[in-house]
Parts: structure tokens; sequence; C-alpha cells
């Protein structure tokens, strides 16, 4: 624990990472909350409610590389300020009408949301360097984990007894709360020393082979969760067990946190590829339970590897991608999570349908497998082209 320690001291890092904590948690229960709340007020079908969620988040992935490149050209404040004015209009009024007019106002909401994952990660990159980088980020991915615990709870809970009404404005305005918070903080999103100039290079300059791979690594981190995610609801309601889904899934986030702590206090440098293949064979293997509690045990064993393959990720990406465009960089690996998630929902349900809940898991721990095997040997193919071994004459 000494390295978190010592990350912990450096102020700028604990500053970040409390005002993340102060965004992601009412973040996190209102996406809860506004399922809830179509389901209960306005159509009781889950795929009108799956309809609105799947706008949302689309909308959040497409807004974030565009949002990226604000906080790169115009710094925080200035990316910040259309949120503060855009997202108390829309969540004043969304709580209150019909269906397809939440739907028009949840997309410009999303388009328009606080970046609060692009700009925390873009902060702890510029606060720290080296092995310290590795550390901030999984101290804030187990940060993260634990907002994710809060706030769906919280947001149940309130929207049980408040109403889903008055408690999805509410939880709203504090995310915007939040970003004003962030706003008047204004913490540095880079170093001293790191070139903040946009204008000398094309935009495209920072995606190289080695970003695309991370990005296909995320890609494959993402797969592989939303597998778990669907897989263990299906699984466990055909086991007879529909009480256990939320613990399984509680014990699925405990073994990520305890990944993500270890991953982040190791000293030397782990290869990108090696957490994503661990959750792609741990994934597939959860296919193997038998009773819901073998699927627990795995479900443990699959989480460990969760935090540091999203951790690899991120880390990599902040030392490939020079500081300049580290903004926009981080709004397109939050857009592989947020849409690769939507997009792949379908089609591991559509497995699921078609060859039973082990299916899932497996077909989620196969893409991961398959990417997770592939980087190395594209890597070695790429420096071969890169640096041919010169032939002898004669």
């Amino acid at each position: 624990m000494r390295r978190y320690a010592e990350v912990w001291a450096i102020p700028a890092v604990r500053q970040v990472l409390l005002l993340g904590a102060l965004c992601r948690i009412p973040m996190f229960g209102a996406s809860v909350l506004l399922t809830l709340h179509v389901v209960q007020r306005l159509d009781p079908r889950y795929t009108a409610a799956g309809v609105i969620a799947m706008a949302a988040t689309l909308a959040i992935g497409i807004a974030g590389p565009w949002r990226g490149r604000m906080l790169d050209r115009f710094g925080l404040r200035r990316t910040l300020l259309p949120s503060l004015i855009v997202m108390p209009i829309c969540w004043v009024i969304a709580p209150w009408v019909g269906y397809w007019p939440l739907l028009v106002l949840v997309v410009i909401s999303g388009l328009f949301t606080v970046p609060a994952f692009s700009m925390v990660r873009q902060a702890l990159a510029g606060a720290t360097s080296g092995p310290q980088r590795n550390t901030a980020m999984a101290l804030d991915s187990v940060i993260a984990e634990i907002c994710f615990m809060i706030g769906p709870a919280a947001g149940v809970f309130a929207g049980t007894q408040w109403g889903t009404t008055w408690t999805l404005m509410i939880f709203q305005l504090c995310l915007v709360l939040g970003g004003v918070v962030m706003f008047w903080v204004n913490p540095p999103l880079r170093s001293e020393g790191e070139d903040t100039d946009t204008e000398q290079a094309p935009p495209s300059r920072w995606v190289t082979p080695a970003v695309l791979a991370i990005f296909a690594a995320t890609v494959a981190t993402i797969v592989a969760v939303t597998a778990t995610d669907l897989g263990v609801v299906a699984g466990l309601r055909e086991l007879g067990a529909q009480w256990v889904i939320g613990p399984a899934m509680a014990v699925w986030g405990l073994g990520s946190a305890i990944g993500g702590l270890f991953y982040g206090a190791i000293s030397h440098r782990v290869p990108t590829w090696v957490p994503v293949l661990g959750l792609g064979v741990t994934t597939a293997l959860i296919a193997l339970a038998t009773d819901p509690w073998s699927m627990t045990l795995l479900l443990l064993l699959a989480g460990v590897f969760c935090a540091p393959a999203f951790v690899a990720t991120t880390t990599a990406l902040s030392v490939l991608v020079p500081a300049r465009f580290r903004g926009e960089a981080f709004g397109w690996h939050g857009s592989m999570i947020t849409a690769g998630g939507a997009l792949t929902a379908p089609t591991i349900g559509l497995a699921i349908d078609k060859a039973g809940w082990p299916a899932g898991f497996v077909a989620g721990g196969v893409v991961a497998v398959v990417i997770a095997l592939a980087w190395p040997l594209v890597r070695r193919v790429h420096r071969r082209r890169a640096h041919p071994v010169s032939e002898p004459v004669g």
C-alpha cells in the first residue's frame, strides 16, 4: 500500500480523484433512475427503457472525441461551460415530460454531459509519470468501482422512497453541481513541462498502430464485461437463483477492486495484452458454472482481471499519446467503452437466445482472447516491417 500512499500524497491527484467521485456517484445513480422512471411512469416495457438508455449511451459516446478535443484546445473551463448551461435546462424539464420529448432531451443532455472520466484521467496523466501514473490510474479505477456500488444503490433507494420524477432531476443536478465544483477548482490537465500547442501538428498525428491496438484492447475488454453483465442475469435466472444476481454482481465488483489494487501496486511494467487475455480466459470459464455458488466464485476470479484490463489500456494511452492530444484520445477511449457496450449487447443477447447462457460468456471471452493474442503478433510484424533485416549481398 506504500505506492498508493505516495500517490495519494500528491495534492493534484487527491483533488482530482475526489472531484471525480463527486461527479460519478450521481452519474451512475441517474443512469439507473432513468430506466426506473421510464418503466414506472411512461412505458412498462423494458424495450422502451432500453431504447432511451441506448440513445443516452450513444450520445455520450459520440460526444467523447469532440469534447476531448475541446479539452485539448480550450481547457477545462471553456469545455465545461456548455455542460453547465445545457444540462440544467434539460433535466429541470425532462422528468416531467412524455416518452418522446424525454428521448430528445436525453440525447441533447448526453451530447453535453460533464466529461468526468476524460477530465479525471487527463488530469491524473498530467500529475504523474512512470509507475506512479499506473498506480494513480488503478486507484481511480477502484474509486470508480466504489462509486458504481454507491450510486445505483442510492438511486434505487431514493426513487423507491420518493418517486423517480424528483429524484431523477436531483441526481442529474448533483452531477451538474459536481461539474460546477470542477469548474471552480479548475485542476491542471497537463504538467508544466508538457507541450500544449495543438496547432503545430495535425489531429491525426497521435493515431498510430500502437494506439489503434490500445483501442482494440479496450473494445475486447468491454465485450467481455458486457457478456458478463448479460450472462449473469440469464444464467442465474436459468438456474432458478434470480435473488443471487445482486450479490453475484457485487462479488464481481469486489474482485475487480482487488485486482485493480494489486495491479496498481506492481512496480514493473506488465504488457497491456496480459490482463486482457486473463479477462478473456476467466470470462469464458464462467460458462462452466453448474450452480449459483460456482458461478459466483468464477465471477470473483474474472473480476480480478477486469479493472487491470481497463487500467492497462488507460495508462498505455496516456504514455503513447502526446499531452496536447490526450483529451481527444481519452474521449475516443471513452467512446470505445460506452458505444462498444451498447452495440455489443444485442450480439451477446443473440448468442444467449440461440445457444443458452453459457454461450454469452464464451462469446465475450473468445473475442477478448483472440484480440489479446493477436496484439503481440501484430506488433512483431509491424516492427519487422519498420526495421527490416538487411540481407547479405552475394
